[in-house]
């Protein structure tokens, strides 16, 4: 989605709505790691002595672990890897192009490791949701969001305006009701 900003109306349906987007962000985070594992696979035979394949492998042994604990060492790995990307990519005005199996590693790797970032600042949010939780926040409030590359930023308590919506609504009806009678009685 990108860039948007969303109410919700209490914080168990924020709670539920983040609970979701880890759930999605974990999902993809297994598939694009499992796809990464198959590659290097299958490029083994091929790569085996490149330097950008042992880097990768190391690389991705690095994700497996971090899995299970905070990780920076597929950072570094990644990082160590891109000591020949300008080999291997070919810049066609914004958009990089690449016909080689380091490329596609390379892509993966870096999907991994957004999707990971993803992950941290979204549970980094649900425990502030956490803390408002614990003030006693109810549900005369709402909650509104602000969402930068789909990962919650900022949000905004605002009261409902439930109790005044109802009070303009009698006010009007209580002049509108007296008027129709006093026009019927001519």
């Amino acid at each position: 989605m990108g860039t948007e900003i969303r109410t919700f109306t209490s914080l168990k349906d924020l709670t539920e709505y983040l609970a979701n987007q880890t759930a999605q962000y974990k999902s993809l985070y297994e598939d694009y790691s499992q796809w990464l594992g198959t590659l290097l696979r299958d490029l083994e035979g091929a790569h085996k002595s490149d330097e950008w394949f042992q880097k990768s492998a190391a690389a991705l042994k690095n994700i497996k672990a971090a899995a299970k604990k905070p990780a920076e060492s597929a950072e570094k790995g990644k990082k160590g890897g891109k000591g020949k990307e300008e080999s291997c990519w070919v810049q066609s005005g914004d958009i990089q192009i690449s016909y080689t199996d380091q490329g596609q590693s390379e892509i993966l790797f870096e999907a991994i490791e957004k999707i990971k970032a993803k992950i941290q600042e979204t549970d980094k949010f649900k425990l502030t949701v956490q803390q408002l939780a614990r003030l006693g926040l109810g549900t005369t409030i709402n909650y509104i969001v602000y969402f930068e590359e789909d990962i919650p930023k900022k949000i905004v308590l605002k009261p409902k305006a439930n109790g005044k919506g109802d009070d303009i609504f009698k006010f009007i009806t209580e002049l509108s009701v007296p008027a129709f009678y006093n026009f019927a009685s001519t």
